[in-house]
């Protein structure tokens, strides 16, 4: 175990060099959109699967993740059901999305990962700020560490064009979509000191 080291400097306790499998099942993929200017509906996707790779050096790490889009879960059948259409996410098209990160940054307080989202066979960098909950052990698994991640993105940018205007203005469905992730993943056994 060792500390990361950003090139600013920054620390992390505890932080371990190694690759990290992310836990679908103790791992949360969401997001959130404003509808009809007024309150915002939550989704998340429920398969997905992803790795993290931390370098001696903080800056040097990356991250790649693949989300299943077939498995949104807005909670409502309808709406779903809208989110793989045409309208939107055209899953048959486009049964996948991904993240494939590009390089990580300290931006005053903040820890940036920049990555390249690739939506509908389009591509975008979207930052993401990320916070480490911490690294524990699991006695079923090993290591662990925990993430929290949060950005936006405007869905236009990706061909999410549904448009429905409000009469006074504005839309059912905003264009910026909220990120909300929180991760949790295993560092994998070769490089994890922890297990006998």
């Amino acid at each position: 175990m060792n500390n990361g080291t950003a090139q600013t400097g920054t620390t992390i306790p505890g932080y371990v060099a190694g690759t990290w499998a992310i836990d679908p099942v103790h791992s949360n993929v969401g997001f959130a959109v404003r509808h009809m200017m007024v309150s915002k509906v939550r989704g998340r996707f429920v398969r997905f699967t992803g790795q993290v790779v931390t370098a001696s050096r903080l800056s040097d790490s990356s991250v790649f993740a693949e989300i299943d889009m077939a498995s949104v879960d807005t909670g409502t059948e309808q709406r779903d059901n809208d989110l793989l259409s045409s309208n939107f996410f055209e899953v048959e098209k486009y049964p996948t999305m991904t993240y494939r990160s590009t390089g990580l940054r300290v931006d005053g307080e903040e820890l940036i990962l920049d990555g390249d989202l690739t939506l509908k066979g389009i591509t975008r960098l979207v930052p993401l700020a990320v916070e480490i909950n911490g690294v524990t052990n699991d006695p079923n698994v090993g290591t662990v560490a925990g993430f929290t991640a949060t950005g936006s993105l405007n869905r236009r940018d990706f061909g999410v064009d549904f448009d429905a205007p409000l009469r006074g203005g504005g839309a059912v469905v905003a264009d910026t979509i909220n990120i909300e992730l929180e991760i949790e993943a295993a560092l994998q056994p070769d490089d994890d000191l922890s297990r006998p």
